[in-house]
């Protein structure tokens, strides 16, 4: 699979644009603050229904507009799609296939699988398990789109329950009718993300391992280790013992809304306090590669990956590592982003791979 063609109006600050790339590797080069990130996400748009950087699609309307679209065209197995995502302010996103819209956005999850690299994810090791859960979650809703159905389910329970707790505490008075029914409910859909993740991260740990041990030639140790309250114990016996807890919280404290990944180094000291900038971003290249690999494994073909200055922050050596990896057969196009078309040139031409690089000037693209 691979995008050949992709154009862009009154998006972020493109006025408009159309490219046609390499099945290869395509770079978008220019200074920093000129849109070279925009293009990858308007390709992101194409995959995945949304931004990568912004959930509110108003705010990437170019300014003193009132609408913006997307359109790309896929190949994949011999067959062409156009892919289409618009939208005018005030009004719902429309997305298209082939000028037919989806009844349902989780209907085109997966159908075109990528993969983003980007200095924003370094908030999966430093922010909270929110943001390891997103991730984990979106790995595993482009290969199963019942999976994103089973978590909406599980949040509409959720927010019921911590409706109900919410209530109790300032009428003094709580259903526990309603909230053991609530209890089976979110047992029963909660039962089936956990076992899904589980299954997911017994798959995706030894990739990951393959991948960091490649990427760092062994340098360091580190582990990636998957969390769950649900390990432990039953998912109604959890919510049934931290019931006067949440009452008095006025949320649900404890079940599969708190999983969490564990990053550690260097025998279980956590990543966060203890690894340089440089094993992070060797970690999370590591934990993204791994999801590549996961989706090719599982869809059959390869997906997109789009790299976001992934040079800074890595030395020359990883540098060189990462791009023999991923010049290797096991990748399909890439595209990528950095301020020096030159040292773009330079690495592809050294490991004998077709680049086509884009110049980005004040939302202008030159080839």
């Amino acid at each position: 699979m691979w995008l050949k063609q992709l154009s862009v109006l009154n998006f972020k600050n493109y006025s408009e644009s159309s490219l046609e790339f390499l099945p290869d590797v395509n770079a978008f080069t220019g200074n920093n603050g000129v849109g070279k990130t925009n293009l990858l996400d308007a390709i992101h748009y194409l995959s995945l229904c949304k931004s990568y950087f912004n959930p509110i699609d108003s705010q990437h309307i170019k300014s003193g507009n009132d609408w913006f679209m997307v359109q790309g065209e896929f190949d994949k197995e011999s067959n062409s799609d156009v892919i289409s995502c618009s939208l005018k302010k005030n009004q719902k996103k429309q997305f298209k296939k082939n000028k037919k819209d989806y009844p349902r956005l989780a209907d085109h999850i997966g159908l075109f699988p990528l993969v983003m690299i980007s200095p924003n994810d370094s908030i999966i090791v430093t922010d909270g398990s929110e943001e390891r859960r997103k991730f984990v979650d979106n790995v595993i809703s482009q290969t199963d789109n019942k999976y994103l159905d089973t978590l909406i389910i599980y949040n509409k329970f959720l927010t019921q329950r911590n409706s109900l707790l919410k209530q109790a505490r300032q009428t003094s008075v709580l259903d526990l009718g309603l909230i053991e029914i609530l209890n089976f409910q979110l047992e029963e859909v909660g039962n089936i993300i956990f076992a899904k993740r589980r299954s997911f991260m017994e798959e995706f740990q030894p990739e990951f391992d393959r991948h960091y041990q490649f990427l760092t030639e062994d340098a360091e140790s580190v582990q990636l280790q998957y969390e769950s309250p649900l390990m432990s114990d039953s998912f109604l016996n959890i919510l049934e013992k931290n019931l006067e807890r949440d009452r008095i919280l006025e949320r649900t404290s404890q079940g599969i809304h708190k999983d969490d990944l564990i990053f550690t180094i260097h025998g279980g000291m956590p990543l966060k306090k203890f690894g340089s900038q440089g094993q992070q971003k060797s970690f999370l290249i590591a934990l993204k590669l791994a999801q590549y690999s996961y989706l090719q494994q599982k869809k059959g073909f390869k997906p997109l990956l789009l790299l976001d200055d992934i040079f800074d922050k890595l030395d020359d050596r990883r540098t060189h590592k990462l791009m023999q990896m991923v010049s290797d057969d096991d990748f399909g196009q890439i595209f990528l982003t950095d301020t020096d078309s030159k040292r773009i040139q330079r690495i592809f031409d050294e490991i004998n791979r077709p680049v086509r690089i884009f110049g980005i000037e004040g939302g202008q693209v030159n080839v």
